[in-house]
């Protein structure tokens, strides 16, 4: 029988349904094809992009130390205390480096990729969190669409391949909430057989405890506020019995006191004062660290950050609000109006403070999808073209930056960027003919090639952005068993995670003094301090010689950076 064009042109879309039509025929299909895409959007650039300045860098360098030292209780960057956030994401990374470094990989404490893994388990753990959490909402097709939402998303395409807390936090997050879905929603409690009625308590506090253990308050504020958000509006309280609150107290402290009363009787109540007093409460009311930014920012950064999921929330909010008191619904907003606002109100924003609340989102928009309920909208609907504006957007700035400051064709940039565009640009003019679901997919896989072309060939190909590797290596390659350094003008702590805890952050006048110390030593002077240190040299009889000049770009500052590297020489 022969193919018609109708059937041709709408075979790509045939082909991704039937993808979906396969992984909701089970929960095993379901979690292979959600791992994948996850992997597929998360793994680019995962081994190649350098240490990325500053919060990284800070988090990877502090548990080299702590595996330098073997002290497993007390956070330190170099001689300073670490107290920001407990102990949880260093010991995950500890264990990623030290199981590497038992399988023989020597370079392993300077390898950032072994320090990423617990994120990247995080991220895949969240998604398929998801896929579980919303399987108490919705049907098997629309928790997988939830889920996949997640796996295509910018922020935790981002939050996989950092070496910080917050794709942890956001698992942890996942599994305590729907754990409490479970409790809340009448038709989830009489599911829970004898198993389940301490299976569900266990995991809601061991997330819990998880979650404090990784970075502090975050996940009970947003626990906690819906917890209160769902008693107040139903002046009810009953259904947290199943969650075993005495237990569960009790087994949440036994997890996380421990580490608290050591660090505490280590620092005499400093870790209290540092994370508490200079970490959290500043950033309620002021700009810390220049990420100030006022009520209304994560709205707007919403529509990129949960990008390709996002263009669908407006198309959703008519009919969320519709069904706002209905027992899911309700529960989902529970879970993110309450801490929206807080965070919004807060004055220091960052953008991954709201991902702990993007499940939410994604839940609620596959139910409306599933339940035909999108706004038709002719003021919303244009919306959906950003599916293939931001592809073109992101790609075209991708190829400029790699030919503007690594002087690259990128033609591979270029592949990926255009499928991402072709992608784009169909889920977008094929919405009306094939509906949400089918262009949802097309849109994340639009999503998943930008990840290969921005995170696999842009960001390695980059290297004047990371000037710490270049730094590092020269070091190496200076025929020294034992590099040390003493950096002036550039004190990123990416030199510190690959130059060696041993490096000084210092000035002009302590960089010389650092060299006349002895042999293999080196200055990285930043070009604005070359005068200076020469003439600090000078007056101390300082004999050196000149190495390699690094151009480069400084990221964490937005400028650019010459640094040249000097070496000791023994005196005449």
């Amino acid at each position: 029988m022969a193919v018609t064009a109708h059937e041709v042109q709408f075979a790509p879309a045939r082909s991704l349904g039937m993808i979906l039509d396969f992984a909701a025929r089970s929960h095993a299909r379901a979690a292979a094809v959600l791992v994948l895409v996850a992997l597929l959007n998360f793994l680019p650039g995962f081994f190649d992009i350098p240490p990325v300045d500053r919060d990284e860098a800070r988090f990877a360098q502090a548990t080299k130390q702590m595996i330098e030292s073997g002290d497993y209780v007390d956070i330190r960057f170099q001689d300073e205390v670490r107290y920001k956030k407990p102990v949880g994401i260093y010991w995950l990374q500890a264990a990623a480096v030290q199981s590497a470094r038992a399988l023989g990989l020597a370079q392993a404490p300077t390898t950032i990729s072994l320090y990423r893994i617990p994120s990247l388990a995080g991220a895949v753990a969240a998604v398929l969190l998801t896929y579980w959490t919303a399987l108490a909402f919705v049907s098997r097709r629309a928790a997988l669409l939830a889920a996949l939402m997640m796996a295509g998303s910018i922020l935790l395409g981002v939050e996989a391949r950092l070496a910080t807390t917050d794709a942890v936090l956001l698992a942890a997050v996942v599994a305590a909430m729907g754990a409490l879905a479970r409790a809340y929603l009448p038709e989830q409690r009489g599911r829970i057989d004898a198993a389940g009625a301490w299976l569900l308590p266990g995991l809601f506090w061991t997330a819990l405890a998880i979650g404090v253990l990784v970075k502090g308050p975050m996940i009970v504020m947003v626990v906690g506020f819906a917890v209160v958000t769902l008693i107040a509006i139903d002046r009810r309280a009953d259904w947290l019995r199943p969650l075993k609150p005495l237990i569960g107290l009790a087994w949440f402290a036994a997890l996380v006191l421990p580490w608290f009363v050591a660090i505490i009787g280590r620092s005499d109540n400093a870790f209290l004062t540092e994370s508490v007093g200079h970490d959290l409460l500043p950033k309620l009311y002021s700009n810390q660290e220049s990420h100030g930014a006022p009520p209304g920012t994560y709205f707007v950064l919403f529509w990129l950050m949960f990008f390709p999921g996002s263009m669908l929330a407006a198309l959703a909010t008519p009919a969320v609000w519709a069904a706002r008191r209905e027992p899911g619904a309700k529960f989902l907003l529970a879970w993110l109006v309450p801490s929206w606002i807080v965070l919004e109100l807060v004055v220091t924003k960052l953008p991954h403070y709201v991902l702990p609340l993007f499940p939410a989102i994604a839940i609620l928009i596959a139910g409306i999808v599933e339940a035909r309920m999108l706004s038709r909208n002719r003021w919303l609907q244009p919306g959906i073209a950003w599916w293939f504006i931001f592809p073109l957007a992101l790609g075209i700035a991708g190829v400029v930056a790699l030919i503007a400051i690594a002087h690259q064709l990128g033609l591979l940039a270029w592949l990926f960027a255009g499928g991402a565009m072709v992608a784009g640009l169909v889920a977008w003019r094929l919405y009306q003919v094939d509906g949400a679901e089918q262009s949802l997919l097309r849109a994340i896989v639009a999503s998943v090639l930008l990840a290969f072309a921005v995170f696999g060939v842009v960001m390695p190909g980059l290297e004047a952005a990371f000037p710490a590797p270049a730094l590092a290596r020269a070091l190496r390659e200076s025929g020294c068993p034992q590099p040390v350094a003493a950096a002036v003008g550039y004190h990123e702590p990416s030199l510190v995670f690959l130059a060696g805890t041993q490096t000084r952050l210092t000035d002009a006048a302590g960089a010389a003094e650092f060299l006349a110390g002895g042999e293999c030593r080196f200055a990285l002077v930043e070009q604005h301090f070359e005068r200076s240190f020469a003439t600090n040299a000078e007056a101390i009889g300082l004999r050196y010689s000149q190495g390699p000049r690094i151009e480069a770009f400084n990221i964490s500052n937005g400028r650019s950076v010459t640094l040249a590297v000097f070496r000791s020489e023994p005196p005449l």
